[in-house]
C-alpha cells in the first residue's frame, strides 16, 4: 500500500483468499480480538474483505456506545460488523486519517482523503470521506477497482438493436451524447466505454472529470480544481484550445458550461457528458432550464441515454418464478408490441426466474449488476419538436414515434432472459405498465 502505515501487503493479500464470502467477512470480524490485535490489523480484514466481494463503498459510522461497518453490495448496504468499541473506533480512524494523509487532530469538519491498495496485479484506489456526526466520525471508503471499469461496448448489456444506434453515432465526427440518470447509476461506466471504443493514435480525446475516477489508456484526462478555477466551464474552455477531437465533461451542472458544451458539439467535437434526469426525454427540457437556446439544443444534440442498474440474479441459486396465465398473457402481449427493430426470435423461449438465496450471493438472491437502458435519438423531427414546445408530452409522442424501447421495456426483456426479476425492475423502475 501506498502510505501504508504499518499495513502489511502480504498480510492483505492473505486475507483476501481467505476471505471470498461475506459471511466470511462477518465471522473474521466478529471472531477479532481487540485486547490481542492492533487496529491495523482489523482494518486489513476490513479493506481484503470488501475487496473479495466487490464490495463499492465501506461504511464506519459511529453510534452512542459502540460503531458499525457496512459494505455496499451490488448497490445495497449490508451490516459486516454491528459492535466495534468506541474506544477501538477512535483509533481505527486515526489509522485511516493516517493513511489517507489527514490531520489526526482535526473532529470537528470534513476532511477528504485517498490512498492506493497496490496488489500484485494492480493499484486499487480508495477514496476516503470523513465528516463529524453526533456520537463521534462518520467514515466512507469509495473503493475503485479498475477490473469493474474494464468493460468494453459489448460487455455494457445494451441490446443488439440499441447498440446499432450507439455505435453508429460513435463514427460520427461531432455531436453531443448525455447519459442521464442519478448517482450510482453506470453513466461513468457507459461513457468510459464509449472513449475506449472510439481510441485512436489519429485523435486526440480530452476530459474534464470531478474527479477522475478510472485511468483511460489513450486519453488526456484532467480533473477540476476550484482552487486555481479549473471548473467544468473554465476547463472546457481550455481544453478547446488544445485541438481535441473528442471530449468527456463530467457532468453538465450549469448554463455556462451547457453553452460551451453545445457550441463544441456544433464546431466539429464529439462531446461526452451527463445530466440528472429521471429520464431520457427528461435532458431536453433540463438543458433549457439551464438556460441553453432552444435553437441550440435540437442541432447539437446526437444522442440521449438514460440508464439505471439492477442486480442480476445469482446463477447458482435462482429459482422458477411460479408460472401464471395472466402473466403469460401478459408477456406475450408487451413481446407482441416491441418496436420492429427489437429481434423477437431471443425471446420465443422465455423463462422467468425469482431470487433465491444462497452463500455465493449472501443470501440475496443477486450477484452483480448490469445496466437498462433507453436512447432518444436526435435528429430534423428532435430539432422541430424541441422549436415548437418542447415539452415532455410532445417528445414523448416522438420517443413512441422512434419506437423507443424505455428501461423498463428494456428490464422486462432482461427478465424474460433470465438475467434479473420483476420485483428487482420494478424496484428501479417503479410499478411495470403492461
Amino acid at each position: 500500500m501506498t502510505g501504508k502505515v504499518g499495513i502489511e501487503q502480504k498480510q492483505l493479500e492473505e486475507f483476501l483468499g481467505r476471505l471470498k464470502s461475506f459471511q466470511a467477512v462477518r465471522d473474521a470480524l466478529q471472531k477479532f480480538d481487540f485486547s490481542k490485535t492492533s487496529v491495523t490489523a482489523l482494518l486489513e480484514i476490513v479493506l481484503a474483505g470488501a475487496l473479495a466481494n466487490g464490495a463499492s463503498d465501506i461504511h464506519f459510522e459511529a453510534e452512542e456506545e459502540h460503531a458499525k461497518i457496512r459494505f455496499r453490495l451490488d448497490g445495497i448496504l449490508q451490516d459486516a460488523f454491528g459492535n466495534l468499541p468506541a474506544h477501538n473506533y477512535e483509533g481505527l480512524v486515526s489509522r485511516i486519517k493516517l493513511l489517507s494523509g489527514l490531520k489526526i487532530n482535526i473532529r470537528g469538519e470534513p476532511q477528504d482523503g485517498r490512498f492506493t491498495i497496490d496488489l500484485q496485479k494492480k493499484e486499487i484506489e480508495v477514496r476516503v470521506s470523513i465528516i463529524p456526526s453526533e456520537f463521534g466520525e462518520t467514515i466512507v471508503m469509495r473503493i475503485l477497482d479498475p477490473e469493474t471499469i474494464q468493460i468494453d461496448l459489448s460487455g455494457l448489456g445494451i441490446r443488439e438493436d440499441d447498440l446499432a444506434i450507439v455505435e453508429r453515432e460513435l463514427l460520427k465526427p461531432n455531436g453531443l451524447i448525455l447519459n442521464t440518470g442519478p448517482t450510482g447509476s453506470g453513466k461513468t461506466t457507459t461513457l468510459y466505454a464509449f472513449l475506449r471504443r472510439i481510441v485512436s493514435s489519429e485523435i486526440k480525446i480530452i476530459t474534464i472529470e470531478d474527479p477522475i475516477e478510472y485511468r483511460i489508456e489513450g486519453v488526456e484526462q484532467t480533473q477540476v480544481d476550484p482552487d486555481v478555477g479549473y471548473s467544468f466551464a473554465g476547463g472546457l474552455r481550455a481544453i478547446l484550445r488544445q485541438d481535441p477531437d473528442a471530449i468527456l465533461v463530467g457532468e453538465i451542472r450549469d448554463k455556462e458550461t451547457a453553452d460551451i458544451a453545445m457550441q463544441a458539439s456544433l464546431t466539429g467535437h464529439l462531446v461526452f457528458s451527463t445530466l440528472h434526469t429521471n429520464d431520457a426525454i427528461g435532458a431536453v427540457p433540463r438543458l433549457i432550464d439551464l438556460g441553453v437556446k432552444a435553437a441550440t439544443v435540437g442541432p447539437a444534440l446526437s444522442l440521449v441515454i438514460a440508464q439505471r442498474l439492477v442486480r442480476k440474479l445469482c446463477r447458482e441459486c435462482r429459482k422458477a418464478a411460479a408460472g401464471e396465465t395472466e402473466l403469460g398473457r401478459k408477456i406475450e402481449n408487451f413481446i407482441k408490441k416491441l418496436p420492429r427493430r427489437v429481434r423477437r426470435d431471443a425471446y420465443k423461449k422465455t423463462a422467468v426466474y425469482a431470487a433465491g438465496g444462497c452463500v455465493k450471493c449472501n443470501g440475496s438472491g443477486y450477484k452483480g449488476r448490469l445496466g437498462i437502458f433507453e436512447f432518444l435519438v436526435a435528429g430534423p423531427e428532435l430539432e422541430a419538436v424541441i422549436l415548437e414546445e418542447a415539452s415532455e408530452v410532445a417528445l414523448r409522442r416522438l420517443a413512441e414515434k422512434q419506437e423507443m424501447v424505455t428501461m423498463q421495456e428494456d428490464g422486462i426483456l432482461k427478465v424474460l432472459q433470465g438475467e434479473t426479476s420483476f420485483d428487482e425492475v420494478e424496484k428501479i423502475t417503479g410499478p411495470i405498465s403492461w
